[in-house]
């Protein structure tokens, strides 16, 4: 299942419980990021998985949403309930949130 940019906005804004899992390499995250995200990048994520709580939503974010998407799909195969996937990634925040996220 996917989340939009929109929805996670409401879920920063609102203060609801959540996870925001951000899967790109550190010079992705350098380049552009958001404030609060658990960073385990995706080449390290079988290494760190168990520092991700499994009692609250995990929302997913990479770049475009692929690698989130895999990311998610394997989480819900080994024990977490609740994982979303940002569909568009930090792309589609940058497009509709927060314009001066910067694109790349």
């Amino acid at each position: 299942m996917n989340i939009s940019v929109q929805r996670l906005n409401e879920m920063r804004q609102n203060g609801e419980d959540h996870v925001l899992l951000d899967v790109r390499e550190d010079e992705e995250l350098a380049i552009a990021s958001l404030d609060g995200v658990l960073h385990i990048p995706m080449s390290a994520f079988l290494e760190r998985v168990g520092e991700i709580p499994k009692d609250k939503p995990i929302v997913v974010m990479c770049h475009l949403g692929g690698r989130s998407a895999q990311v998610q799909g394997w989480m819900l195969q080994n024990g977490f309930d609740n994982v979303l996937n940002l569909d568009g990634g930090i792309t589609a925040w940058s497009a509709h949130i927060d314009p001066d996220v910067p694109r790349y």
